[in-house]
């Protein structure tokens, strides 16, 4: 069991924006997580979700700084 955990909502226009968005960086999940995090990215309609759960704050806020920079990326490249 992870004791520390964030979960995160981003809100897009439309579902194919989001399922864009979402498939951009789910791909990441198993390359990107550690021994002390793990995440999982879910999407339904607009809304994707990303939850992080860490070992501790440390590695939840590293978690968070790679995750968000992962999805501001893909809403940059995939801008209309």
């Amino acid at each position: 069991m992870f004791p520390s955990t964030v979960h995160l909502a981003f809100e897009y226009a439309d579902a194919e924006r989001a399922a864009l968005i979402e498939r951009s960086v789910s791909q990441e999940v198993g390359e990107i997580n550690g021994d002390r995090s793990r995440t999982t990215i879910e999407r339904d309609d607009t809304t994707v979700e990303v939850s992080i759960e860490a070992d501790d704050l440390v590695a939840l806020r590293a978690g968070l700084n790679t995750w968000c920079t992962l999805l501001d990326v893909a809403e940059r490249c995939s801008a209309r």
